[in-house]
């Protein structure tokens, strides 16, 4: 009887220390219950995409507002601008390489912003110069909430919402939590993440639903635990070791 109830309790001792691992171990990003969430506030909601380092940019510029395409071939002995346009890579210091201006910065600003900052910049080279800058590798990554759907999505319009994020990535799963799903943010490669905290089960989250996405933002919905089943899945090998263990006992005890 001795050691029955050693093992028994060697069993709830195994199961007290590790029980948090066993039950959630692909639980990813999780904040303390004080933890102090970033406010969402409403220049917040109505902010649009802004041009962020690893975005990579398709620029082309026209002459006389528009009215003809730029051959920069001929005008800045490089390669020239071809009706696709010009493919470049913001760099890590928000830094751009373009004919004839070389290097400059334009990431903070909105895809509007750097199209009027560099028609002005181009204004010395040709008559009312006209931009147009396009971002082709807008990327989120998104948790919709159930193990192994976990998804890098590449966004074609330059404000896609968090809404519309879900939504590409098949909806919240049937075990996420539409009250706690975080939007974790980083504004430059060396600043601490923002987090936010959005609750969409109810209509009074459409508001932050609706909030833009940037470049390399992560959505992460929290996964219901089901506490149950975990538990029944992880304790079966220690009750079956167990159940052997005690049976051999009285067997040779005999």
């Amino acid at each position: 009887m001795r050691l029955i109830k050693a093992l028994f309790g060697i069993f709830i001792l195994v199961l007290f220390f590790s029980s948090c691992k066993l039950l959630r171990p692909s639980f990813m990003l999780q904040t303390k219950p004080n933890y102090n969430f970033s406010k969402i506030s409403d220049t917040l909601l109505n902010e649009n995409y802004r041009i962020a380092p690893n975005d990579g940019v398709n620029f082309r510029v026209f002459s006389n507002d528009g009215f003809k395409l730029v051959d920069i071939a001929n005008s800045a002995g490089g390669a020239g601008i071809t009706r696709a346009g010009i493919e470049e890579i913001v760099d890590q210091d928000g830094l751009i390489k373009l004919p004839l201006l070389g290097k400059i910065k334009i990431s903070g600003y909105t895809l509007r912003e750097a199209q009027l900052f560099l028609e002005k910049e181009y204004e010395s080279y040709y008559v009312k110069p006209f931009i147009q800058l396009n971002i082709t590798n807008k990327r989120v990554i998104i948790f919709p909430g159930a193990a192994g759907s976990a998804r890098v999505l590449q966004l074609q319009y330059n404000n896609t919402t968090v809404f519309e994020a879900i939504a590409l990535a098949g909806g919240i799963s049937q075990d996420g939590k539409a009250y706690r799903i975080k939007l974790i943010r980083r504004i430059t490669p060396n600043s601490s993440p923002l987090v936010y905290l959005i609750d969409l089960s109810k209509i009074e989250g459409i508001a932050a639903g609706n909030m833009v996405v940037l470049a390399n933002d992560i959505i992460y919905v929290e996964t219901r635990p089901r506490i149950a089943q975990r538990t029944l899945q992880e304790i079966s090998p220690y009750l079956s070791l167990l159940t052997t263990t005690i049976t051999l006992y009285y067997l040779f005890a005999k």
